[in-house]
């Protein structure tokens, strides 16, 4: 029988003056996803689900700059979420997750 999934969830920040990319902010399975997660719901942060994105960006150690072959896949997240905000209208912020 297959064991049940944890969940996971990373966080990204991007700040266009300071990062020459999107770097990794919060990772974790669990209990920590869980809360990266809460964490989003309560501060307003977009949250995009990308199975394979995730498992990606799961393997960069916390502060990293997102490498360049991740560059594209993270543009359409960061996409979403700008698109999302003009939708909503929700100000933009410095996070972002990605479930």
């Amino acid at each position: 029988m297959k064991e049940p999934s944890r969940p996971a969830a990373v966080a990204l920040r991007y700040d266009q003056e300071k990062d020459r990319a999107p770097r990794v902010v919060a990772s974790g399975r669990g209990e920590v996803a869980r809360r990266i997660l809460e964490l989003a719901r309560l501060h307003n942060v977009p949250i995009r689900e990308d199975a394979d994105l995730l498992e990606l960006l799961l393997a960069l150690n916390l502060g990293a700059e997102i490498p360049e072959k991740l560059y594209v896949a993270v543009a359409e997240v960061l996409a979403f979420v700008y698109r999302l905000n003009q939708v909503t209208g929700l100000p933009g912020t410095d996070s972002r997750t990605v479930e």
